[in-house]
């Protein structure tokens, strides 16, 4: 199990050491929001092309190599990324974006099926845990990214020591990811299903809905809240870093201690308080007059952030024989949301200011509210019955 929480935590680290530091790109680069709005769609791009595949990759060779493809497709586009900055060469830097977006891509599938799978066995739920370790290397990198910022280290040299990180540990640590016999067994369960099986189902994708708004909520708060400090509030990159580790603290804390609410309340009372404290956190953080205020209202935006996309990895694996399917299925959907939402708040940050864009998020929470009762918990006999239909 730490394996898993050692692969989620390392994955928030490289996410977040590019998150925390996009204005220190955007001014390397000269670019302004709707420019970087651009830029982080080629990511985008290389994200949604790559997670249809990834759960017939992950099928095919397992999680564990699924994860090493994507750690090494990440720890490339690093470097790739940090020549593009170093030349000031934005199409470098697009080719290195898309790049990290298909392992990014790879990774997250690939761990999330692992999570689900440990989750299931372990007969608790602990995938917010895990989720909560993904925050916490984010707030580890955000922090990082804030004190190199304080520091005038370039952010292309920041780039290099975080591929060679990537590089060790995300081929070393999953070895100890569980036995190889025990996901063939699900393979093997799988097989008579047609690949696109999982799409087909209204529940899954009601599901995916529900993750949908949760990843964008938070994929916003990733990309946008350090550049809606600086544009916004008028702050220092340093500050504008630290505020998206405010975010990502907020959220982490909440992961780790949001297994006991859900276990105790039930999933559709904690997703849906969850989705509510988001929206009063994100209108909070784009109406606030100052720093100390929009810190309060991205503290309760990364409270109401937590749980969503955990909460849609536990539902879509309710039923163990189809779980890898339908976890890459809601994956894929909430990530198109994750990663492809946020470039696009960058076009309308163009015209109405970024701060003020990130309230089109609402749209998607308000949807995510609504379709709520989708995640419920499925008791064992609906469990049998859709295994005899399927």
């Amino acid at each position: 199990m730490w394996a898993t929480f050692t692969v989620f935590g390392l994955n928030g680290l490289v996410f977040a050491s590019w998150a925390a530091r996009i204005p220190a790109a955007s001014a390397s680069l000269g670019l302004g929001s709707g420019e970087t709005g651009a830029l982080l769609l080629t990511g985008a791009i290389g994200s949604v092309l790559a997670l249809p595949l990834a759960g017939t990759i992950a099928g095919r060779v397992g999680t564990a190599n699924t994860v090493r493809l994507g750690g090494v497709a990440s720890a490339i586009a690093a470097v790739t990324i940090s020549g593009g900055l170093t030349t000031t060469s934005v199409a470098l830097t697009a080719i290195g974006l898309f790049l990290f977006g298909v392992g990014v891509a790879l990774w997250d599938v690939a761990q999330n099926i692992e999570g689900a799978d440990v989750e299931r066995r372990l007969l608790r739920t602990i995938m917010p845990k895990f989720h909560a370790a993904f925050s916490g290397g984010a707030f580890a990198g955000a922090m990082v990214g804030a004190g190199l910022a304080a520091l005038g280290i370039e952010f292309a040299l920041h780039l290099l020591g975080v591929a060679a990180v990537v590089l060790v540990v995300s081929l070393w640590v999953p070895k100890h990811f569980l036995p190889e016999h025990a996901q063939q067994e699900s393979r093997n369960e799988e097989a008579p299903r047609s690949r696109f099986a999982a799409w087909k189902e209204p529940r899954t994708l009601l599901i995916g809905l529900v993750v949908l708004g949760a990843a964008l909520t938070e994929g916003a708060a990733n990309d946008w809240v350090a550049k809606a400090s600086v544009d916004g509030l008028g702050t220092s990159q340093a500050v504008g870093a630290l505020m998206f580790g405010v975010f990502v603290a907020s959220m982490t804390v909440f992961r780790f201690v949001g297994g006991g609410l859900i276990d105790r309340y039930g999933r559709v009372k904690v997703l849906q308080v969850s989705l509510g404290a988001s929206l009063l956190g994100l209108a909070v953080f784009v109406f606030a007059p100052n720093e100390l205020l929009a810190g309060a209202g991205a503290v309760l935006w990364g409270m109401g952030a937590a749980l969503g996309f955990p909460m849609g990895m536990s539902a879509a694996a309710d039923d163990p024989r189809h779980a890898a399917a339908r976890v890459s299925v809601v994956s894929t959907i909430g990530y198109t949301a994750f990663l492809a939402g946020p470039p696009l708040l960058g076009f309308l940050g163009d015209h109405v200011g970024i701060r003020n864009a990130l309230l089109a998020v609402g749209v998607a929470v308000l949807a995510s509210f609504l379709v709520a009762p989708a995640a419920a918990e499925r008791r064992a006999e609906e469990r049998d019955q859709t295994i005899t239909r399927g």
